[in-house]
């Protein structure tokens, strides 16, 4: 498929789980967070990405996403012309 009908499915699936096997046969699984004209960007589905149980005041309070060891810039992209596939998983996902 082309760059353009991945850009507009992924720009219209902001939000929602996703397994992207790129051209090398890596498989990536997250949360589309965003997508520009060349890529997309995922929140990884591990369990360091699931929101931290944590009482008052404790990490991830009001934050979802941030815990221990984990960086507020936690996205990683994939290049839109590297996709070979892309599959939508249910939500919540849990593997």
């Amino acid at each position: 498929m082309s760059v353009a009908h991945y850009y507009d499915l992924c720009q219209k699936s902001v939000g929602r789980a996703v397994e992207i096997r790129d051209i090398h046969g890596q498989v990536h699984r997250g949360i589309i967070e965003r997508v520009d004209h060349e890529t997309v960007y995922l929140r990884p589905l591990d369990g360091a990405q699931m929101p931290p149980q944590a009482g008052p005041g404790g990490p991830g309070m009001f934050f979802w996403g941030f815990g221990p060891g984990l960086a507020a810039g936690a996205l990683f992209g994939i290049g839109l012309g590297a996709i070979a596939s892309l599959a939508f998983l249910p939500y919540p996902y849990v593997w």
